[in-house]
C-alpha cells in the first residue's frame, strides 16, 4: 500500500515538472515579443471619384457624389479590417495631392507612408427575366469596376495600379402568382463595388509587405534622437533598424521619370522608449550606433528602414 502511494506521488510530481516546464516554454519572453510584431503602414486615402455616368443629373455635385463616397468607405472599412494599415483621415486632400505629385520626400509632412487614389470606372445595372404560362422570373443584375493607384508618397512614384471588376444579382420567382416580388434593389451596388474592391485590398496588402518599413527622424540633437512611428504601428522597445541615406534619383529617357536609386546603410536605431497620443503624433526614442558621421542639419537625407 505505501509502495503504490509513493509510486502515486512520484509520477505526479514529474507531471507538474513538465507541466512547469511547458508553461516555460510558452511564456518565454524572447518567445513572446516575436509574436504579432506586424509594422503597420500608414496609408491616407485620397480622392475616390465616380468615373461612369451613373446618376449625374443636371445638379450633380462632384464633391458629394455619392458612389464615389460609397467606394472609399468600403475600401476604408476593408483595408482596416486586414489589421496591416493605420487609416489617416485627411481634409486637406488638394494639398496632399499636390505634394504627392511633387515626390518631395514630403512623407516626413503629411504623416502618410502611401496615399490610395481610386475610382469607380464602369457601373450598369440591367434587369432579365423568363415569364411562363404557370410561372415567371425576374433577375437584377449590378455590374461595377474599380480601378486603384497606390501612390508611395515620400517619391511620387505609383508602385501598384490595377482594375477589378464585381458582380452582384437577386433573382425572384413567382408561381402561379406565389412567390416572393423584388423592386428595386439599392443594395447591389454595394455588394458589386465591395466585391471590386475586395479582390484589390489583397494585392494592396501584399504590394506594402513586399517593401521594407519605413520611417524617418524627427529630431536628432543633445536632448535625443527621435524617429516617427510607435506603439500603433507595431513599434516596440529593443527593436532595430538601418539608418540608410536616400538614394541619388535617375531619370527614365523613355517615361521621363525619375526613379529613386537604393541608399547606401550608414548605421542603426535601437528603440528605447515609445511616446505619443495618435498614430500621426506618435514618436519612439532612439539610441543610435553609426559608420558614418550623420549630419543633423539634414534629416531629410535618411530613412529609417525596417532590417530584414
Amino acid at each position: 500500500m505505501n509502495r503504490l502511494l509513493i509510486i502515486s506521488m512520484l509520477l505526479l510530481l514529474a507531471g507538474n515538472a513538465a507541466a512547469q516546464r511547458e508553461t516555460e516554454i510558452v511564456e518565454s519572453p524572447a518567445q513572446t515579443q516575436n509574436e504579432g510584431m506586424t509594422l503597420k503602414w500608414k496609408v491616407a486615402i485620397g480622392r475616390f471619384s465616380n468615373e461612369t455616368q451613373y446618376a449625374k443629373g443636371i445638379f450633380y455635385d462632384k464633391e458629394n457624389d455619392p458612389m464615389g463616397k460609397q467606394a472609399l468607405d468600403i475600401l476604408s472599412a476593408k483595408l482596416a479590417a486586414t489589421g496591416k494599415f493605420i487609416l489617416l483621415e485627411r481634409n486637406d486632400l488638394a494639398t496632399l495631392l499636390d505634394e504627392c505629385q511633387k515626390g518631395n520626400g514630403t512623407a516626413q509632412t503629411i504623416g502618410a507612408d502611401y496615399m490610395i487614389i481610386g475610382s469607380v470606372t464602369e457601373y450598369g445595372r440591367k434587369e432579365t427575366g423568363k415569364n411562363r404560362v404557370f410561372s415567371a422570373q425576374k433577375t437584377q443584375t449590378v455590374d461595377a469596376a474599380v480601378a486603384i493607384r497606390l501612390v508611395d508618397v515620400s517619391t511620387g512614384l505609383i508602385t501598384y495600379a490595377d482594375e477589378a471588376k464585381g458582380s452582384a444579382e437577386v433573382t425572384t420567382k413567382t408561381t402561379l402568382g406565389v412567390g416572393g416580388q423584388a423592386g428595386y434593389d439599392a443594395t447591389l451596388s454595394d455588394k458589386a463595388i465591395s466585391e471590386a474592391i475586395g479582390q484589390l485590398v489583397e494585392n494592396i496588402v501584399n504590394k506594402c509587405a513586399d517593401s521594407p518599413w519605413k520611417t524617418y527622424f524627427i529630431s536628432y540633437d543633445a536632448d535625443g534622437v527621435l524617429i516617427a512611428g510607435g506603439k500603433s504601428q507595431g513599434v516596440k522597445e529593443g527593436m532595430t533598424f538601418a539608418i540608410k541615406t536616400k538614394g541619388k534619383k535617375v531619370k527614365n529617357p523613355q517615361t521621363g521619370i525619375m526613379i529613386p536609386l537604393p541608399g547606401k546603410e550608414v548605421g542603426r536605431v535601437t528603440v528605447t522608449a515609445t511616446g505619443g497620443e495618435t498614430p500621426e503624433t506618435e514618436y519612439s526614442v532612439v539610441t543610435v550606433t553609426t559608420t558614418e558621421q550623420i549630419d543633423a542639419t539634414n534629416m531629410g537625407n535618411y530613412v529609417i528602414e525596417e532590417v530584414r
